[in-house]
């Protein structure tokens, strides 16, 4: 591993910021393992570096993909995505689920149409009409947070004024 990889608190802050690559052992280009600078911890520095390595070096694909760890179909998603976003596009994206599964817009509405037909609904009530008319189980916890959001969401609105 270079020098620049040994300091624990930027692992730490890579790790972070998950920008920490998982396989710096797996990066054997010979020019970024000799330099003190670069970092083969530094997942966002040995993408870039061998898309660098293709475009400005003239390295073929296959080579720089394989000396940076990563296979061909990895580099030509790894430099679409420089393309559109910049470096900021090498940061990987959070885990988990990227928005509701469940409480989708039809599922909220239906929800807010019984609540505007019986203000009084409770949200074991609200989970039981959901689980009737979709089919779909959600937990009555689940239907509170929502609901809550979406008045934030409302209130906001209303704070910043119509707009023109």
């Amino acid at each position: 591993m270079a020098a620049a990889a040994g300091s624990a608190a930027k692992i730490r802050a890579l790790r972070e910021s998950r920008t920490l690559n998982p396989r710096p052992e797996a990066v054997v280009d010979e020019a970024f393992t000799a330099s003190s600078f670069l970092d083969p911890c530094d997942l966002v520095q040995v993408k870039y570096e061998m898309v660098r390595r293709v475009r400005v070096d003239k390295v073929p694909v296959a080579r720089a993909a394989a000396a940076f760890g990563f296979c061909r179909q990895s580099f030509y998603a790894i430099a679409a995505a420089l393309d559109a976003g910049g470096p900021a596009a090498l940061v990987p994206g959070k885990p988990g689920p990227k928005g509701p599964r469940k409480l989708i817009q039809p599922v909220m509405e239906h929800i807010e149409a019984l609540l505007q037909a019986d203000p009084g609904l409770k949200a074991p009530a609200l989970a039981a009409a959901v689980a009737e008319e979709f089919g779909v189980q959600v937990h009555p916890r689940s239907i509170e947070r929502a609901l809550a959001r979406r008045r934030e969401g409302r209130s906001q609105e209303e704070e910043i004024g119509p707009r023109s």
